[in-house]
């Protein structure tokens, strides 16, 4: 059909002419999607403040040539206002779209766009420290997209932990005979945080002194930006801020 419906997270925004947008979404059932928002940077626009990043909304488009238009949209998740007036969870927020804009295409599954929905949303009530929100976001979402950090047996010979080192480029934590010279010793309290965050036992999370948290922050930064072949330029605001 020429028209369709579907919640969407949006992801990012360009201008286009005067008074048009470019909106990049993050849907349920579509996928990725690319699509032109007429007249939404005016003021008299009945839908322009439902089409900004951070905000998930219910949206009606027509399938055109080249891009999509956007129709209609209702809002189903207001959370910009509350991330934007705080720096930790902005910059969270801005990684977590980023990464999701990297890692999701048109064949991308609806447990991605749940999960992003669900992080935005604990950002914007401040359940948990925003840093830790995106640390177990990016784990989980590495990990639907094929890429899970091994955390118990050896990534590269799958010789049965516990092992000591964790080398990203390997696929996470490595046995003495295969650990590069060099690689990080973690501490065993940092590996059972790693493994709480991709678990999502906030219990655990919340309850982790400072230096442990940064210690995991610090693996699940490298680990993510290895994969993605390219640096994940809003965590450069984020380490500024540690």
């Amino acid at each position: 059909m020429p028209t369709y419906r579907d919640e969407a997270v949006i992801l990012r925004t360009h201008k286009l002419g005067e008074a048009d947008r470019i909106v990049t979404m993050l849907s349920r059932r579509h996928g990725k999607l690319r699509a032109v928002a007429k007249g939404v940077r005016r003021t008299s626009s009945k839908f322009g403040s439902r089409l900004e990043p951070f905000m998930v909304a219910d949206v009606q488009l027509y399938q055109g040539r080249s891009l999509d238009i956007v129709q209609q949209a209702e809002s189903l998740g207001a959370y910009g206002a509350d991330i934007a007036a705080h720096y930790d969870r902005f910059t969270a927020a801005n990684a977590m779209v980023e990464t999701a804009d990297r890692l999701s295409d048109a064949e991308a599954t609806p447990e991605q766009y749940l999960l992003l929905v669900g992080g935005l949303r604990a950002l914007s009530r401040g359940e948990h420290a925003a840093r830790s929100i995106l640390d177990s976001y990016l784990l989980r979402v590495m990990a639907l997209s094929g890429w899970a950090p091994s955390l118990g047996d050896c990534a590269r010979c799958g010789a049965p932990g516990p092992h000591a080192n964790f080398v990203g480029q390997l696929g996470g934590m490595v046995c003495r005979a295969d650990s590069p010279a060099g690689s990080p010793k973690i501490a065993e309290r940092t590996l059972a945080l790693l493994r709480s965050l991709m678990a999502g036992e906030w219990d655990v999370i919340d309850g982790a002194s400072p230096v442990e948290t940064a210690a995991a922050s610090g693996l699940v930064a490298a680990y993510a930006q290895w994969h993605l072949e390219r640096g994940i330029r809003s965590l450069a605001h984020l380490e500024g801020t540690r």
